[in-house]
């Protein structure tokens, strides 16, 4: 079904503007309810680009929560990708905000591809305890999640605090503001890097003060793309 001549109906992709060797794949996930598709390249596609990166931004189901779907489409568009330009086990930076940081993280535990970095921005990572965090939640987790056997379980196979034990062992950058309402702090990015930390990984992690959710600084969204440019540049 996905192929390169309809890639741009799956994602948006910058591939085209690459003019050097390419050397590997950013893929940005999207935050929850996000239905955006994109035609026009943007200042960061057109950045990362001109480093020889391909940056991808999938079309999935806006509630999609890195369910199983989420995971199978997003492998088949790096498929394409990597096969049409011949690119073999293609290095791959993983990255998102708030659903889009979980997805992620998540994404980095069962994708099929050789993912070689993680950056997240206020990303939830206690699936369990974000279902009870605000009201709209609970109808857009089922939706992800309901024909899953179990669906407690699926919930903490779906929350990176529990998969600390099986994530991949890569670098991770976490950022996460200070003044977030919708994704807490302590609650998620907080645990997530003690319990990452703890167990061996490489983490590093940004707050950034008197800021909302995702609202990073212009400096710390150049170190965002940044630390994405270096991971894939190795």
């Amino acid at each position: 079904m996905i192929t390169y001549e309809n890639l741009r109906q799956f994602c948006y992709t910058n591939d085209q503007l690459i003019k050097t060797p390419i050397k590997g794949i950013c893929l940005n996930f999207f935050g929850l309810g996000n239905t955006s598709m994109f035609w026009e390249d943007s200042e960061r596609a057109v950045k990362f680009a001109d480093a020889g990166i391909i940056y991808v931004q999938p079309y999935l189901n806006p509630w999609a929560w890195m369910n199983k779907q989420a995971v199978e489409i997003t492998d088949k568009i790096v498929t394409v990708l990597a096969e049409h330009y011949g690119l073999g086990d293609v290095a791959v930076c993983s990255t998102g905000g708030s659903m889009g940081g979980m997805s992620c993280l998540v994404y980095a535990r069962y994708s099929g591809h050789h993912i070689v970095a993680c950056v997240a921005n206020c990303p939830v990572c206690d699936m369990p305890y974000h279902i009870t965090e605000r009201v709209d939640l609970p109808r857009t987790i089922y939706s992800a999640y309901y024909d899953y056997e179990d669906f407690d379980q699926a919930l903490k196979d779906h929350s990176p605090l529990h998969l600390v034990p099986t994530m991949p062992r890569v670098p991770y950058h976490i950022f996460h503001c200070e003044e977030d309402m919708a994704v807490n702090i302590d609650k998620h990015s907080a645990r997530f890097v003690a319990a990452m930390r703890e167990a061996g990984f490489e983490v590093t992690y940004d707050t950034v003060p008197e800021a909302g959710h995702c609202k990073l600084t212009p400096e710390a969204w150049e170190k965002f793309d940044q630390f994405i440019i270096a991971e894939l540049s190795k």
